[in-house]
């Protein structure tokens, strides 16, 4: 932690983000690289943080969000560090730049991070034989998948059935992402009605792909809507066959930033310390209204144990870091894994599962 904060971060804070970004993605594709990352402190095996959700075992609850490896290019190294799963992504099935330079932009003052990137992706041909490269990973991965710019909504469908036909060999979850705000139109697709149909073509597709396995199909919903708007979209979800929901994407708000950076102007989405009330409230009311039918992934502003125990009482089974990992460094995974351990300890938990929605009950 101290040799990150003080050493490395700085110099690449130093750096446009985005090449920052380019060049630490590039490190972590290094063999050299990841065998040094195996020296960073790793979560201890523990048996109250062990759960089986989606048909799939995870030794404790907390991930990789998407959009950090969009790629799918670094899996190693998110082992390395401790990551109990990664999300990859977002995937769309044919390449696309994304939209154009500056897109990404550090708020320090505030923990926080405004992106733009617009889905810019090497395509789900080239995701796949990413994922080969590394299959069969000891870390459980996820696939975030989105549709191409160009694509109409009323053909998204499509794009979102193509690219799981690319990576589902490789995927052991897959994310519907209806909900970044940097592609336009796409959060119209969250409508209940629209989001219940396009959720039963992925499902049945990911049926007809995967005889042998089920493939869990979750859908993420953005932090900006209205609550009626919100559980209407949920129920579609489940409706249209969804196996849970990942809460939150990055919100087009401002609230709660403090330091007057001029970045603070730029468009696109939030994430950080900013984000996480209100994606910890999105967390609870999801949980109250769906009462477990389904696990809810929650993501958003986790910077410490304290705030992942929050999102857990809050209804989330499983966390997400990705801001967090820019400001804390790599050594956060393994606090955050232990400091759950003492919170369940303190307040007299023999398993994570008694936690979950404990402050919405």
């Amino acid at each position: 932690m101290a040799l990150y904060t003080w050493a490395a971060r700085p110099i690449l804070f130093a750096l446009d983000a985005e090449r920052a970004h380019e060049l630490t993605l590039a490190a972590l594709c290094r063999p050299a690289i990841v065998g040094a990352l195996r020296a960073v402190p790793k979560p201890a095996r523990d048996s109250r943080l062990q759960q089986t959700l989606l048909g799939l075992d995870f030794a404790h609850p907390v991930g990789l969000a998407a959009g950090l490896d969009k790629h799918g290019a670094a899996v190693p190294a998110w082992t390395a560090l401790g990551f109990s799963f990664v999300e990859v992504g977002t995937v769309t099935p044919r390449p696309q730049p994304g939209n154009p330079r500056p897109r990404l932009f550090r708020l320090p003052a505030d923990r926080a991070i405004i992106n733009r990137f617009g889905f810019n992706s090497v395509g789900g041909a080239e995701v796949a034989r990413n994922l080969a490269a590394i299959v069969p990973a000891s870390i459980r991965v996820g696939v975030n998948l989105g549709k191409n710019k160009q694509t109409p909504n009323d053909e998204a469908a499509d794009d979102y059935c193509r690219a799981l036909e690319m990576v589902h060999a490789y995927a052991e979850y897959i994310v519907i992402n209806v909900s970044s705000p940097n592609t336009a139109g796409l959060r119209d697709l969250q409508d209940s009605r629209t989001l219940r149909t396009l959720v039963e073509r992925v499902v049945t597709r990911a049926k007809e792909l995967t005889t042998r396995r089920r493939i869990p199909v979750l859908v993420k919903v953005a932090p900006d809507m209205s609550p009626q708007d919100l559980l209407a979209s949920a129920d579609a979800a489940i409706e249209g066959g969804a196996s849970g929901i990942v809460a939150t994407n990055t919100t087009v708000g401002r609230d709660g930033l403090t330091s007057g950076s001029r970045a603070a102007a730029e468009s696109g989405g939030l994430s950080g310390r900013p984000l996480r009330p209100l994606a910890a409230e999105t967390c609870r009311q999801l949980y109250a209204h769906l009462r477990g039918q389904v696990p809810i992934i929650g993501v958003g502003g986790i910077f410490t144990a304290d705030d992942a125990y929050e999102r857990i009482r809050a209804g989330a089974s499983l966390v997400q870091l990705y801001t967090a990992l820019i400001y804390e460094g790599p050594g956060v995974v393994a606090r955050i894994v232990r400091g759950l351990a003492e919170r369940l300890e303190r307040d007299r938990f023999s398993h994570m599962r008694e936690a979950i929605g404990t402050n919405v009950r």
